[in-house]
């Protein structure tokens, strides 16, 4: 039977995993549509402070998001604790119960630790920090998970702070550090409280310290047995002052051992600190570990053996309980502790007799003897049997019921999409037909309007540079000019003071061949680098035309009111503007917005050739030479060439060449102004000549119309804008919040 139990256990755990990967992308969706949420609270925001209509800005407000998003934190919260239940690889027992109840001892009896590792002594609390007992076949160890500060201060220090009005929680162990906040009032049980932060927590800070690092909570390497009791126990004086201090530090203790009934299955047992004493956070500590990592509850009393009855802080925690398990009455078992040598039977008799009357249900209430193993192990039996045939539909159950809020929270959100939608109330077909008829006026057609200005105006401006597309180009002259000028200046070894000197002793350290050569690779840098100087005057050439250009759509086509920019970076800022949609509209400006010319496209081989003067040739011989074009040497260079000889062919070859060059260069003088008129012929071709181009102009202008007539449609225009902006948001809401995106259970 056992062996079956285990098997279905394991099955059990399998079969979660599907539902898992379905929440998370459920989560995903929803994650999604709180940030899409987010956007149109803030657009409201700002929609409220800009319209003038006191009707809108009402309904606006009206619009109830805030509520929504708290909906929405607490389901996201909620799927979180159902992913994590569902991605585990045990069934997990959560044993609840308040302090000196019995429930250490339960634990105890079913797992085979000892007062070491899960403290059941006598007298005040013993267990310090939460304990995940997993049955694990082997050597019994413990995986600690340590606080980081961050954790540390708001996890266990905050709760104080809060509680007992001490002002703002510490940010950092330093601060921490310091002397505390004085309690200003506080009844028996605020005091004890202090008292319990200031003599555990402060005064002891230097011990457990160490333990925490920055960052986020570390698991500590495998603990064995015997290292367990120093992490999880708190021991104390006979004064009640700490002797024992790495539990201060602990956030969570997970113990691997083989439990008594080795046939459990894949299950763990989930403890927490008894409740009850001074020290905050565990009943948070108790709703955080009952929502995450339990699949089932045994509530743990120990009646009195002279004064029984259920009391209030039973039914507190039960409550406390309720809160985050809604299906406890599916999921709890309470266990009454028949304590050996106490005489509680009766106790336990009235407690089980009368535990529905306090509205305290659970599937079985059963009396047990928690400090022997085969009572202990009986409940085990009762609790893991009903967990087998019961848990999948209970998971359904669970899951149904998160499955339901979100569905509730789907229609909510419709509900507000649609009061956002009528907003700005309904349409005025009229206002928009007089507002599309104003538009199709001002852009007009062919014969009056924004089309035919910006037409012709370019059509002029393209007539006037075909006039002048033969003219040679006053920058590229200018240009040319100053780069002769700057070669007759700068002319090396044939301006040198002392040139026959260098010759004579370039050629001792190497040869004429050597040095005639080398003085030619000289001289022909020099003339290249006089002729760089050209690049400037052509892109700036074709900026001036880009100028013209932009001006006219500037002034005419009125496109100044979309950028502050002109030449080039006019044409790429309205080119960014232009949708993908309207392709021959963007291609056109990109082209013009792109076009350049540059010396090294235009200018650089042509001087090239005219340097071949200046490059030396190796012949076969051995000899050096240079040519001209003609192949006429200036130079028969021997071992006897003189120094006077090379300087003087140097002058020649030097002379040949800036004299070829300038000519050369002057017959191009004409190309920019045809490059230019090229361009701005094809600009005008793709954005004024193509077929059906008048209407990619019209669709690109007309959500701009505000901006381009501000007289005309400033605040009609605005006001649409806003609206259009507004109901785009809704419909981005909307593709969000669809119920199928909702879906992770059938």
């Amino acid at each position: 039977m056992n062996n079956n139990r285990s098997a279905k256990i394991a099955s059990i755990i399998e079969q979660r995993r599907p539902l898992k990967e379905k929440i998370g992308v459920v989560k995903e969706n929803i994650n999604t549509l709180a940030s899409n949420l987010r956007n149109l609270a803030e657009c409201r925001d700002r929609l409220m402070a800009q319209v003038d209509d006191r009707n809108v800005a009402v309904r606006l407000k009206e619009i109830n998001f805030l509520t929504i998003q708290q909906q929405i934190a607490e389901e996201l919260a909620a799927l979180t604790k159902l992913e994590a239940r569902f991605s585990r690889d045990t069934l997990n027992i959560g044993v609840v119960g308040l302090m000196g109840q019995g429930k250490s001892t339960l634990l105890q009896s079913l797992s085979g630790l000892t007062d070491d590792e899960i403290p059941a002594r006598k007298g005040g609390a013993c267990t310090a920090v939460r304990s995940i007992i997993c049955h694990q076949e082997g050597q019994t160890y413990a995986e600690v998970t340590i606080h980081s500060e961050e954790s540390f201060l708001e996890e266990v220090i905050s709760p104080y702070y809060k509680e007992l009005n001490l002002g703002s929680t510490p940010t950092s162990l330093d601060a921490f550090a310091r002397p505390l906040p004085p309690l200003l009032s506080g009844n028996a049980t605020k005091n004890s409280m202090y008292d319990h932060l200031q003599r555990d927590y402060h005064q002891n800070l230097q011990q457990y310290r160490h333990l925490l690092n920055s960052g986020l909570p570390r698991k500590l390497p495998p603990i064995p047995k015997e290292e367990i009791p120093k992490y999880i126990v708190q021991q104390r004086n006979g004064l009640g002052d700490l002797i024992s201090f790495n539990h201060l530090a602990v956030q969570q203790v997970e113990i691997f051992c083989p439990f008594k009934n080795s046939e459990v299955g894949k299950i763990a047992l989930v403890d927490v600190p008894g409740l009850g004493d001074t020290r905050l956070g565990d009943e948070n500590l108790m709703l955080e570990t009952l929502g995450e990592e339990v699949d089932l509850v045994i509530f743990v009393r120990r009646p009195d053996a002279l004064r029984y009855g259920w009391e209030k802080k039973d039914t507190d925690l039960y409550k406390s309980a309720a809160e985050a398990l809604p299906d406890l009455a599916s999921r709890s078992f309470m266990v009454l502790n028949l304590v050996t040598g106490d005489d509680n039977f009766v106790g336990c008799k009235h407690h089980k007799d009368t535990i529905k009357d306090k509205h305290i249900n659970v599937v079985q209430c059963t009396i047990a003897n928690c400090s022997k193993p085969e009572s202990a192990n009986e409940v085990l039996d009762l609790v893991l049997n009903y967990l087998v045939d019961n848990i999948t539909d209970l998971d359904k159950q669970y899951a149904s019921y998160c499955q339901k809020r979100l569905i509730e929270i789907q229609k909510v959100v419709d509900a507000e999409l649609n009061k956002a939608r009528t907003a700005f109330g309904q349409d005025d077909l009229d206002d928009y037909q007089a507002i599309e008829e104003l538009f199709s006026k001002l852009f007009g057609n062919d014969k009056k309007g924004w089309w035919k200005d910006v037409a012709f105006s370019l059509q002029k401006l393209r007539s006037e540079l075909w006039l002048t597309r033969q003219s040679p180009d006053n920058n590229l002259q200018a240009g040319i000019d100053t780069a002769i000028a700057a070669c007759q200046k700068g002319a090396g070894i044939l301006l040198s003071d002392s040139p026959i000197e260098e010759i004579n002793e370039r050629i001792s350290v190497s040869s004429p061949f050597r040095a005639y050569a080398d003085y030619q690779d000289e001289l022909r840098v020099l003339l290249s680098r006089n002729f760089q100087s050209l690049d400037e005057g052509l892109k700036q050439s074709i900026e001036n035309v880009k100028s013209q250009v932009s001006e006219v759509l500037t002034q005419q086509g009125r496109l100044g009111m979309l950028t502050n920019e002109s030449g080039s970076n006019f044409f790429k800022s309205i080119s960014d503007l232009v949708p993908e949609r309207l392709g021959k509209l963007k291609q056109g400006f990109k082209i013009i917005a792109d076009f350049e010319l540059s010396y090294r496209g235009l200018i650089l081989h042509r001087i090239r050739q005219h340097l071949d003067g200046l490059t030396n040739i190796t012949a076969t011989s051995g000899q050096s030479r240079q040519v001209d074009d003609q192949q006429n040497p200036t130079l028969l260079v021997s071992s006897s060439t003189s120094a006077e000889e090379i300087l003087e062919a140097l002058k020649i070859d030097y002379d040949i060449a800036v004299n070829r060059i300038k000519p050369a260069l002057e017959e191009f003088l004409c190309e920019p102004s045809q490059a230019a008129y090229a361009m701005v012929e094809e600009f005008v071709d793709n954005v004024i000549r193509q077929e059906d181009i008048s209407e990619e102009w019209k669709n690109f202008l007309r959500p701009l119309r505000g901006q381009i007539w501000p007289d005309e449609f400033g605040k009609p225009e605005q006001e649409r804008q806003q609206r259009k902006a507004w109901l785009d948001l809704i419909n981005h809401v909307a593709n969000t919040s669809k119920s199928d995106l909702f879906q992770f259970s059938n």
